[in-house]
């Protein structure tokens, strides 16, 4: 029995995990805002705002854990707080990053392309030069400024806590999330189930890249593994294989019965979720190694769709 402390675990597959953690006998809290639902039964729950350093120490109190899994990271500035605060409260830090840090569309420019699924070396943010968006290099548009704000935070992030650790420390880069119907509050595979669904084209690239997926439970499952393990650095998680748009879409057209609907749109322009013109799918190697096994995208996928498809009905 460990005491375990997520931060964040209100939502999609932090409410699983949370769940995991505590049917596995694990003493667990969650700390949050309090802006979404309450844990479950036998979870304590502490209320602060994370980028409060002294009221998140009041709220922490004389509190210390083996593990703290770390949900809702997304800032160098919330990380600092973080390393700062928990320096001497806990023997591993698992924080969930995201495989946008590999996007080379938010990568500074001179960077190299990937040609293959990306492993863990390719990106080391504590050497990465980390600049602002150059002029010209990101189309216009909020959607690309809010991506490359996502990942630069992430990689930030990651930064901080690798450069100088002050505990044992892990930063899972998760592949794109999917499952659990209207639990998948990001309705990027709504989307083309709605837009096959009503007959409305998709919007892809000319030659669109494969992308990593994993599904919610198996998020879940891997996070839960990853607080008993004792590896430290990043560690990609992502079910094998690594479909792109097309195939995507053509797998909810199957559940639907109805034939997709292209439209291709020019270089540089905006496209539906995942469709991407750039490589950086997940190489899931290093986890495999460590002794996770993973799922099959191809497996789980049609099952997500259904779901989908009920929730969105």
């Amino acid at each position: 029995m460990k005491r375990i402390l997520v931060i964040g675990g209100s939502r999609y597959f932090g409410k699983s995990l949370v769940t995991r953690l505590r049917d596995a006998g694990n003493l667990v809290t969650v700390l949050n805002r309090g802006a979404g639902a309450p844990p479950p039964a036998g979870v304590t729950r502490l209320l602060a705002d994370r980028d409060d350093e002294a009221g998140l120490r009041e709220a922490l109190g004389g509190r210390d854990f083996d593990v703290v899994v770390d949900q809702v990271c997304y800032t160098p500035l919330q990380a600092a707080v973080a390393r700062r605060v928990f320096a001497a409260r806990t023997g591993r830090y698992v924080m969930t990053s995201t495989m946008e840090v590999y996007d080379p569309a938010t990568l500074p420019a001179g960077s190299a392309p990937h040609t293959a699924p990306v492993t863990e070396e390719a990106l080391d943010p504590t050497r990465q030069p980390l600049t602002p968006p150059l002029p010209g290099r990101q189309p216009p548009g909020p959607a690309h400024t809010d991506a490359y704000a996502y990942a630069e935070g992430k990689r930030r992030a990651e930064a901080v806590f690798l450069r100088e650790p002050a505990f044992p420390y892990v930063c899972v880069r998760t592949a794109h999330v999917l499952g659990g119907g209207r639990a998948e509050f990001t309705g990027r595979l709504a989307h083309y189930v709605e837009r096959i669904g009503a007959a409305r084209p998709v919007d892809v690239h000319e030659a669109p890249y494969g992308t990593s997926f994993i599904h919610h439970l198996e998020m879940a499952e891997f996070l839960d593994w990853a607080s008993r393990q004792t590896f430290t650095g990043p560690v990609n998680a992502a079910s094998h294989g690594a479909p792109d748009v097309l195939e995507l879409c053509a797998t909810v057209a199957e559940r639907l019965g109805r034939r997709p609907r292209y439209r291709v749109v020019e270089a540089g322009a905006d496209a539906s979720p995942f469709s991407f013109d750039r490589a950086y799918a997940m190489d899931n190697g290093r986890a495999g190694n460590l002794g996770f096994t993973f799922g099959r995208v191809a497996d789980w996928l049609p099952g997500a769709v259904a779901e989908t498809v009920r929730a969105t009905a």
